[in-house]
């Protein structure tokens, strides 16, 4: 049997992301902070924090789109290195621009327990959710070499915590569980941009390889026993 080899994932805790004055706040974002902490504490191989690093131009602001407004309207956005490549996104409030107060990490975090810091959706063409890379494939634009971090300190399983359930930490989860890892989102660890469409988000991320967990689950109670 293969060694127990577990990396944690903190997503996009910023505090854009985070009421009382974030630009994109989530309802409870801020409530997080224990869960999160509390998993920082335990003896993962690998503690990693993911921020959104977007340039003031980024295409997912719906300032930059005349007409549109956030969270209502989408655009098309299509793969810089190949016109036949497209998706649909969501346009947002402008949040998290690089260098900006909205960017940082959210006080309430214990940063000094996280190992790296990723910066993603730097590319202003392009809308990244998760970490790992961008959705294109022919060809992928951008790719933060999060996998082979993982892979070289040889992990064997993914817990992914963090800010936006539904959106990035929803992304997250999905692209490590796509690159083998045993993968888990800690749902006190959470929350979505729209709480009421999770439940059914949840129930389909059984079939992409994710388990939505608890704090009490045997797969963390697992962290606490296995060294």
């Amino acid at each position: 049997m293969a060694a127990f080899k577990p990396a944690l994932i903190v997503v996009d805790f910023q505090e854009d992301f985070c009421p009382p004055n974030g630009s994109l706040a989530v309802q409870g974002g801020r409530d997080i902070a224990d869960s999160v902490n509390a998993l920082l504490s335990l003896p993962f191989v690998l503690k990693i924090a993911t921020k959104d690093w977007h340039p003031p131009s980024h295409v997912s602001f719906a300032a930059n789109h005349d007409g549109k407004q956030p969270f209502t309207d989408y655009i098309t956005i299509t793969n810089p290195a190949n016109s036949n490549e497209t998706y649909e996104t969501r346009l947002w409030p402008v949040h998290c621009v690089q260098g900006t107060p909205g960017a940082e990490l959210v006080p309430e975090l214990e940063a000094g327990k996280v190992d790296k810091i990723i910066e993603k959706g730097q590319d202003d063409r392009v809308e990244m959710y998760s970490p790992f890379y961008d959705p294109f494939q022919e060809p992928r634009g951008c790719d933060s070499g999060l996998a082979g971090t993982l892979k070289d300190a040889g992990v064997t399983d993914v817990y992914v915590v963090g800010l936006a359930a539904d959106y990035c930490v929803l992304n997250c989860a999905v692209d490590a569980a796509k690159e083998g890892f045993e993968t888990f989102i800690v749902d006190e660890g959470t929350r979505a941009v729209d709480p009421e469409g999770w439940p059914k988000v949840r129930q389909g991320l059984e079939g992409k390889g994710v388990k939505v967990v608890s704090m009490e689950s045997a797969a963390v109670q697992r962290l606490m026993t296995a060294f």
